[in-house]
């Protein structure tokens, strides 16, 4: 009897140090600590830029700060206007001033544009490297080779309002074929595969450049622009209901390389991007840390 006694004491103890703890926020249950800070809503395209930026922001923000993330992927108009609305928080791939130009003017003073994350952006017409044209100029005296097709992507991409304007511009007899960036890559590498002609609407950074021999074709006109960046924009008010969710996407900076090794990761055969971006910021510990607030390093 009074070794049951001494038990039911014990344990007694151990409820009253538990709601102590719990009391004292020791709680260990991570999910009620990610419940508590809310959910961090983040829209991208399916371009694979934007794929690789968008889940490595979601990894830090789930595993380095303790929040919840929704990732929802959107057509490029809706990028911008579910912003604008409020009805997400962040995007990390707005092409500017160029690319994305008509979709920010729509915008203005309804989103928050915290600037660059990354330098060095284009946008070209590209094919394979043993295609003997170099210029966009040169595409109508070659239109057999290429079957009158420029292989595009989603239609409501910046990119193919550009293309557009350049068929126009350089008077191309060229049909610019709608799809997406995976329907673009799997017609490129079906071309390379068969050592054929193809042209397609690209953009660097792209890991479609570290996978086969490709160039750039000549744009004289400037129609699809030069150099641009790739900016990080968020919606009105995330830093007053979000501070700490604010100052890493306002830290958030990387190189060309840098995403280009992220979209890599992405594409490697069996690995899925959530898997990639994992493995990402792990390998680059002192980059995202750079990116995150005081209290996370």
């Amino acid at each position: 009897m009074l070794k049951n006694k001494n038990i039911i004491k014990l344990l007694a103890i151990v409820l009253v140090l538990s709601f102590a703890l719990v009391g004292c926020g020791g709680t260990t249950d991570t999910s009620e600590k990610v419940a508590d800070k809310g959910t961090v809503k983040i829209l991208y395209v399916e371009w694979a830029c934007a794929t690789a930026s968008s889940h490595v922001m979601a990894d830090i923000l789930e595993n380095k700060m303790g929040y919840k993330v929704e990732l929802t992927p959107v057509s490029a108009p809706l990028l911008f206007e579910g912003l604008a609305n409020g009805d997400a928080d962040a995007m990390t791939t707005a092409w500017l001033p160029i690319t994305h130009k008509s979709y920010m003017e729509k915008v203005t003073g309804k989103v928050e544009d915290l600037g660059p994350n990354c330098n060095g952006a284009t946008l070209a017409l590209v094919v394979p490297d043993y295609v003997d044209i170099n210029s966009i100029e040169e595409l109508n005296a070659n239109k057999d080779k290429f079957g009158g097709q420029i292989i595009g992507i989603d239609p409501g991409a910046g990119l193919m309002k550009l293309t557009e304007q350049a068929i126009k511009d350089y008077n191309l007899d060229y049909e610019l074929m709608e799809g997406s960036d995976a329907t673009m890559i799997a017609a490129l590498k079906s071309a390379i595969d068969k050592k054929e002609a193809v042209v397609v609407t690209g953009w660097s950074p792209h890991w479609m450049y570290a996978s086969w021999n490709l160039k750039n074709l000549e744009d004289p006109q400037k129609v699809l622009g030069e150099e641009e960046t790739i900016n990080t924009l968020v919606r009105n008010g995330l830093k007053e209901d979000m501070p700490e969710v604010y100052e890493l996407f306002d830290n958030f900076k990387w190189t060309i390389n840098d995403i280009g090794n992220a979209m890599l990761m992405a594409n490697a055969e069996g690995v899925d991007s959530k898997a990639a971006a994992r493995k990402w910021v792990t390998e680059n510990e002192d980059l995202v840390n750079s990116w995150l607030p005081a209290k996370y390093k």
